[in-house]
């Protein structure tokens, strides 16, 4: 019986934490042995990277195509690109400001790594004018192959909304080569995410041997960190929309859509469990086909709230650990970025893993120490990833609901 990914990489690292002591207590840190582990741990690390620009250029471009203009998808589709996009924001901050406050990286293991890495190398604005110029590229090729994060983004959203003023004859092939590239470049995603666990392996055994066990009580309380944010937002954020805007109980809502919240957290895909979220909105919230089968597509490709919340508190965790102080103007770009990028990477394997690489480089945060916490939050990024999923389908029922309300459907009937 092949074990799931989720048991390989929990695994492989106990194994990794097992070898980073054995090489911290008998000083093996220079064998032959230490370096072709830890030699695994990088080529992973450059494999997820190698694939980063594509995969965000492509989705994006996929997801903004697939909303059309807002005139031709008229009250509907503005409300709810409205309502993703509010929510997801408010996800952003909830994350940012538990980072802010809670600071899990302070005097994290590994701040003592923070002197190889040039502070002068992070992106720096000096108001939010010179942000947003920053995010228009003058030219979208050295954009995409510097990794320029922000101005591709911003040339993928101007490329897939302009794709729905194209005549069809030259839109239908534009579509078929950019489907065709992104379907190559999720395969070869996934074939990446196989090997997470020898990965982990590499990874788990640097960061141990370098840091001792230290690791796992600052990995903790990250984590408790984004577990409070995602409840936040799951049992305060979304019931009050529910209260407030389509005046039903919260209970009501989450008892009819239970077995979609118990599918998003086993299977922590999102686009697995679009025909269970379908199902539920449909038959027990009682929303009309014609808005059911609008909204949740459309959330299952842009709306990632706890994705969104989980970078955001990330980006911020690693800053604290290397003890780089991100200020108010580089946080912002933290927002917009994670913002932005949410439009196109729910249907990404692993999008958590995939978007924090795009925000940690939208600032410059770029060094080999940056690639280390990242693949040890990866460790234990599985229950996160269930808590996530579970948070992004409750808010694209939720919005189906909302968008049902504003056109006076009975709901719950």
């Amino acid at each position: 019986m092949k074990l799931k990914l989720h048991w390989q990489i929990i695994i492989c690292m106990i194994l990794g934490t097992v070898l980073g002591i054995v090489f911290n207590q008998y000083g093996f840190s220079d064998s032959y042995s230490y370096n072709l582990i830890i030699l695994l741990g990088d080529i992973f690390i450059r494999l997820l990277k190698m694939v980063i620009v594509p995969l965000i250029f492509t989705s994006i471009i996929i997801g903004v195509s697939s909303i059309k203009t807002p005139s031709k998808l008229g009250r509907l589709g503005t409300k709810t690109f409205i309502y993703y996009l509010s929510t997801s924001l408010v996800a952003i901050l909830i994350g940012l400001t538990l980072a802010n406050l809670i600071q899990p990286g302070m005097g994290a293991a590994l701040i003592d790594q923070a002197g190889a890495f040039d502070t002068n190398k992070l992106s720096t604005s000096t108001s939010i004018l010179d942000i947003l110029k920053r995010m228009i590229p003058t030219n979208p090729i050295s954009a995409l192959a510097s990794g320029d994060i922000l101005g591709v983004i911003f040339f993928a959203i101007f490329f897939g909304i302009m794709m729905n003023f194209v005549d069809d004859r030259y839109n239908s092939n534009i579509k078929d080569l950019i489907n065709s590239v992104y379907h190559i470049i999720l395969s070869m995603t996934k074939i990446i995410i196989k090997c997470a666990p020898i990965g982990v392996l590499g990874l788990m055994t640097k960061t141990v041997s370098n840091t001792g066990l230290s690791i796992f009580k600052e990995l903790g309380l990250y984590a408790f960190t984004i577990a409070c944010g995602l409840s936040i937002h799951l049992f305060i954020v979304i019931p009050l929309i529910l209260i407030l805007i389509v005046k039903v109980n919260p209970l009501t809502h989450f008892k009819a859509m239970a077995p979609a919240m118990v599918t998003a957290f086993s299977t922590s895909s999102s686009s697995a469990t679009l025909p269970v979220t379908m199902k539920c909105v449909k038959d027990n919230v009682k929303v009309s086909n014609e808005v059911t089968s609008f909204v949740l597509p459309m959330g299952a490709t842009i709306n990632m709230d706890g994705t969104a919340l989980y970078e955001c508190a990330g980006v911020l965790f690693i800053a604290q650990a290397l003890g780089i102080p991100l200020d108010a103007s580089q946080q912002f770009v933290v927002v917009i970025t994670a913002l932005l990028a949410s439009i196109g990477a729910a249907g990404i394997p692993s999008a958590g893993l995939v978007m924090l690489f795009i925000v940690t480089d939208a600032v410059g945060l770029k060094s080999d120490a940056v690639a280390l916490w990242v693949g040890s939050m990866l460790a234990i990024d599985r229950p996160l990833d269930m808590f996530r999923t579970m948070v992004n389908i409750s808010s694209d029922s939720v919005g189906a609901a909302v968008i049902a309300k504003t056109e006076n459907e009975e709901l719950y009937s």
